[in-house]
């Protein structure tokens, strides 16, 4: 049987564990993918806790872990039209992208381009589409300057780039050791911490026009306190009801597969690096996890699967 890193009830990382599992077979428009890289995301620790998003549903217990793989098609679902066995592809799971074989949903599944490798691909739909639809959400002009917190992270690496991409100045707060890091990705690095908004004013004299949350709480707050238009503030780091009480949105997510096609094209033509800083074999899915968790982990950290 094939195996797979699983959580078997709500809780902390005791609940984890490597087990086999019954090969998945999909249902109507979902393609099963013989996974060969898994993305690994702050979501994927914050459902093992019982943090459940609208949607997400009741859970069925053991649930493997992760939202975005890359793989080669194994089978098709019901109505699956423009996928066959053998494709090299890459999307959002239906359950769970830490295993041997997972289920996609084919309306957010790509075919990966020759030129990408599966753990490249594996980073993208989560962190990169979220970015992506963020810096299409707030739409502005090139030459404005944009604000992302939380701008060390995976997401907020992608956003900073694409950003830089449509030719906006960006300014990442980050931690002090992610400078050289922030740096790198083309931003100007202000450091985290009491008083980081005053420093953000400093580094921007002219203000800033747009705010990308990826922190929430306080930082959100003091965020928003930076803008004259409080529409250009955005959070994937807040509820809904949080970000909209100081007037600004949650990122308006398109969670479509030409998203994933453009972030692709992205980092193919250069212009985008996942940033992947650490791999891991399944088997040390937990070791994985664990790096993204203590909230200290650079860009992206990935599972490999052998085949």
């Amino acid at each position: 049987m094939p195996k797979a890193y699983v959580f078997t009830r709500y809780g902390g990382p005791e609940t984890e564990a490597l087990m086999e599992v019954a090969r998945p077979a999909p249902g109507p428009g979902q393609v099963l993918v013989a996974v060969r890289a898994a993305g690994i995301n702050p979501v994927d620790w914050k459902l093992r806790t019982g943090h459940v998003r609208p949607g997400d549903g009741e859970q069925v217990f053991p649930a493997v872990l992760g939202r975005e793989a890359a793989g080669v098609v194994e089978e098709v679902g019901e109505g699956v039209e423009g996928f066959a066995a053998g494709d090299e592809v890459f999307g959002n799971t239906v359950a769970g992208g830490y295993a041997e074989y997972a289920l996609l949903s084919a309306e957010v599944t790509a075919h990966k381009p020759a030129a990408l490798s599966f753990a490249s691909a594996a980073t993208l739909p989560v962190a990169a589409a979220t970015a992506y639809d963020g810096i299409r959400h707030l739409d502005l002009p090139a030459g404005a300057t944009l604000l992302v917190t939380g701008a060390g992270g995976g997401v907020g690496a992608a956003a900073v780039q694409i950003a830089r991409a449509t030719g906006l100045s960006v300014v990442g707060v980050a931690s002090e050791g992610k400078k050289d890091f922030v740096e790198a990705l083309g931003a100007v690095h202000v450091p985290s911490g009491p008083g980081w908004d005053a420093r953000v004013r400093a580094a921007a004299p002219d203000g800033v026009d747009g705010v990308y949350d990826l922190v929430g709480g306080d930082v959100l707050a003091e965020a928003a306190g930076l803008l004259t238009d409080r529409t250009r503030l955005i959070t994937a780091g807040a509820p809904v009801e949080e970000v909209e009480r100081l007037g600004g949105a949650r990122v308006a997510r398109a969670r479509t597969a030409a998203v994933l096609e453009e972030v692709a094209r992205l980092v193919v033509d250069g212009r985008l690096d996942p940033y992947i800083t650490r791999t891991f074999p399944l088997e040390q899915a937990g070791e994985a996890l664990r790096t993204v968790e203590d909230g200290h982990a650079r860009g992206k950290v990935v599972i490999e699967v052998a085949r």
